[in-house]
């Protein structure tokens, strides 16, 4: 169960960024500003995991639960270019098949 917070927060990350994507389709400042927000976002998770589910996270303090929070965050951005490069990938591929 100690280990179950860190994807949490990153699946959470993941789609408030997505979601603030779609809202802000033609605005790339605020598209620059993403991995910001989910870090932010996920800062926030981890102190209040601490704070009301401290079993959930399993840390001694609140700083590291903030740490962890804001690093999980920013994985939901590069787990969003994993599979955009994947998906980018495929896409070549098949152009070259016809």
């Amino acid at each position: 169960m100690e280990y179950i917070s860190i994807p949490c927060i990153v699946v959470i990350c993941y789609l408030i960024a997505e979601i603030l994507k779609v809202i802000t389709q033609k605005n790339e400042i605020i598209k620059r500003l993403i991995p910001f927000t989910v870090g932010t976002i996920g800062g926030v998770l981890g102190a209040l995991m601490y704070n009301y589910y401290p079993e959930f996270i399993n840390v001694s303090n609140i700083f590291e639960a903030i740490a962890i929070g804001i690093i999980s965050g920013l994985v939901s951005t590069g787990s969003n270019q994993i599979i955009k490069q994947l998906l980018k990938g495929e896409r070549k591929n098949e152009s070259e098949f016809f």
